[in-house]
């Protein structure tokens, strides 16, 4: 199992996102994205553990919660931007 990042615009959009995909039975938790991240005009992030993060990004499309960017963890540790 890996995990992704979903970064959101707001807080708000994050805690709607995070009530999404705990409501459709993913694991997710809610925090402030790491500074480069930031950089990026993304302050708060979604923390997913699945084994595909489509399901879940489709999840919130479907329920209208905007997201901006999607990253998946690479085998040697770094964080690489996924077009989802």
């Amino acid at each position: 199992m890996k995990f992704y990042f979903i970064t959101f615009r707001s807080v708000t959009f994050a805690q709607r996102g995070e009530k999404v995909l705990n409501g459709g039975g993913f694991r997710c938790t809610l925090q402030r994205t790491p500074r480069w991240m930031e950089e990026q005009g993304c302050g708060y992030a979604l923390r997913l553990w699945t084994k595909d993060v489509t399901p879940a990004v489709e999840l919130l499309r479907e329920n209208q919660v905007p997201l901006r960017k999607v990253y998946a963890q690479r085998g040697d540790g770094q964080l690489e931007e996924l077009t989802v």
